[in-house]
């Protein structure tokens, strides 16, 4: 499974970071404004300890010159005495603190909002921009998965360099503090710091590999645990008990991980808890030697709480700027998924034509020795395929499983490009044709059509989605389809949601849901429509009646079909009968008949079992 991983460079760690700079690019587009105001708040909030601890000190040193004093002690009742100035200050910067603190809190939130959003969108644009059968790879999968997944890490990572500039700039007030008092406090602390540095950078690196490695295993957990308990696979689970079987491949692979991890985690928190030792005995040095010199009289009791003060919290800011830089360095490689995945390009780039679909089509579409094959696969899904689909004509495919028939119509309908070979429209390779354009003119319905959680109207809508306010073009839609009547039964008509995933929704049978299917083809005034067995839940009466309507509805414009049912086949004006990828017979139903070739073999067989 995942036991021979390879782990990341430890270079590609630091390398991530030039991902900060285009993050940030991200960032101040969805809101220069609350960047702009998260920046400030910070700014000001940075110099706010360096502030409080200067303060305390003044009033230590004014209280201790009032004990020292004896008219002094009678002074500070008054409310002229110096020490309630500084109170008052301090009680000021301790309410601007908690302000400035909340008000960053608001700005990270509504800034890490935008940018999820935001990278959706991203991810869900340029997902659509790359080929389909690169959606049929897992490696494809993996790159999707860490894109999708990781919206959590990439507000985190904002929050953090946000939060380490901030720190940065304390440090610098506080450091030049204790720099001006005595430079060595300050290589103590930068000294004791650089181990922990190390250490959390190797975990990190270490914890980013097992993440990423572990990809197609989480994958399987998140398919197992979705199948385990949803209502699309419930029937199934219950009738072949599989609740056993799922239950356990689920805890075989959880466990691994967890072990994996399980390691991972003992060996940082040793080496953790030996570094942040380090880091306390390096604090308590420091802190030994201001306490000296306080004793000798070198420095004043106010000025040894000011320098405890600073040198306590340089302390705490260097090892949470080294914890946290080593955590920047880590979700900056997370982040480098998301951009990995918006610089995928189509496999196939040739497709960036211009020319507007001729309307109507003249002569209509045209294979020649048209070949496909996967990317990385020697096998050849299609091969030689040479035939015209003029317009107004009425094409059934026809052939065994895996014979090629919807790839064909993939490529028919340009989510495929020809691995060899050309697909002409009037004269025109398909390329030269502007892709969204072409795909305006084709209106077509897989056999694994999706069953949208949406309402009715917005279900059919989809086959043309501009068109989803256009009440009488959905309900035109849903005559023609036979949907209908489905939609005059569900209690909200075509408001009603469909399926059972949230609350109100009502689910539809298998036949019902591919009536509303079907209408998604009638919504677009295509001059190409494709069914591709999208009646397969429809008993054969049912679907005989579909198809007749189909027939008198697609007049004048191309069609092509894909049925198992010869009665609904022979409707069709020609037949293309595919073998192993390629062409084995063409014709009409009864020229197929009169060849007695393997169609007239598959027609009377399916007939026999009518008889």
């Amino acid at each position: 499974m995942a036991q021979a991983k390879n782990k990341i460079p430890f270079s590609n760690q630091f390398s991530s970071l030039r991902n900060v700079p285009r993050f940030f690019r991200m960032i101040w587009g969805v809101s220069p404004r609350l960047t702009l105001w998260n920046m400030l708040l910070r700014l000001v909030q940075a110099a706010v300890p360096l502030a409080m601890l200067y303060v305390g000190k003044e009033i230590i040193d004014v209280v201790v010159q009032a004990i020292s004093d004896p008219g002094g002690a009678t002074g500070i009742h008054t409310a002229a005495h110096p020490v309630w100035f500084w109170v008052g200050l301090e009680f000021a910067l301790a309410v601007a603190n908690s302000l400035l603190g909340r008000a960053i809190t608001l700005t990270d939130s509504l800034l890490g909002d935008l940018v999820n959003n935001d990278s959706s969108v991203r991810i869900i644009r340029h997902a659509a921009t790359l080929d389909l059968y690169q959606f049929e790879d897992a490696g494809f999968y993996d790159k999707l998965e860490r894109a999708r997944t990781q919206t959590a890490g990439r507000t985190a990572l904002m929050s953090m360099v946000l939060s380490q500039a901030q720190d940065l700039i304390t440090v610098i007030f506080l450091a030049g503090g204790l720099i001006a008092f005595n430079p060595w406090l300050m290589i103590i602390l930068v000294v004791a710091v650089i181990p922990s540095f190390v250490g959390e950078t190797k975990f990190n690196r270490d914890s980013y590999s097992l993440t990423r490695s572990w990809t197609p295993e989480r994958r399987e957990l998140d398919y197992l645990r979705y199948i385990g308990a949803s209502n699309e696979t419930a029937k199934e689970i219950k009738i072949f008990g599989l609740e056993g079987f799922i239950a356990n491949r689920f805890k075989i692979i959880s466990d691994k991980y967890y072990q994996a991890n399980q390691k991972l985690a003992l060996r940082r928190a040793a080496w953790g808890g030996f570094f942040s030792a380090l880091g306390t005995a390096s604090y308590y040095a420091g802190y030994v030697f201001i306490i000296s010199q306080t004793v000798l009289g070198q420095i004043t009791l106010g000025t040894l709480t000011f320098l405890a003060g600073a040198f306590s919290r340089l302390q705490g800011l260097l090892q949470g700027i080294v914890s946290r830089f080593s955590r920047i360095a880590e979700t900056a490689m997370y982040l480098q998924d998301l951009f990995d995945f918006l610089e995928l390009k189509p496999l196939s780039q040739s497709h960036t034509g211009t020319r507007q679909v001729p309307r109507p089509i003249r002569t209509g579409f045209q294979f020649e020795n048209v070949g496909f094959r996967y990317p990385e696969s020697e096998v050849w899904a299609l091969r030689h395929l040479n035939f015209i689909l003029p317009p107004g004509e009425k094409l059934a495919l026809v052939g065994e499983n895996g014979a090629g028939k919807t790839t064909v119509v993939k490529l028919l309908a340009n989510l495929y490009e020809p691995t060899e070979g050309r697909i002409l429209l009037d004269g025109v390779d398909l390329r030269e044709y502007d892709p969204e354009d072409l795909r305006r003119e084709i209106g077509i319905i897989f056999q694994d059509y999706v069953r949208f959680m949406f309402t009715a109207k917005e279900n059919i809508a989809i086959g043309n989605i501009s068109e989803r306010e256009n009440r009488p073009r959905i309900e035109d839609a849903a005559e023609k389809s036979l949907a209908d009547a489905v939609v005059e039964n569900l209690p909200k008509k075509y408001d009603q949601m469909l399926g059972k995933r949230f609350t109100g929704g009502v689910d539809l049978s298998g036949g019902q849901w591919q009536k509303v299917a079907l209408a998604r083809a009638y919504m677009r005034e295509a001059q190409l429509v494709i069914l591709d067995e999208p009646t397969a839940a429809l008993d054969a009466r049912a679907e005989h009646e579909v198809f007749l309507r189909f027939a008198e509805l697609m007049k004048g414009k191309a069609a092509v079909l894909i049925s198992h049912r010869f009665s609904t086949v022979r409707m069709a004006d020609r037949i293309l009968f595919l073998e192993n990828g390629q062409l084995l017979e063409l014709g009409s139903h009864e020229e197929l008949l009169a060849k007695g070739g393997k169609y007239a073999e598959l027609f009377r067989l399916q007939a026999k079992g009518y008889l």
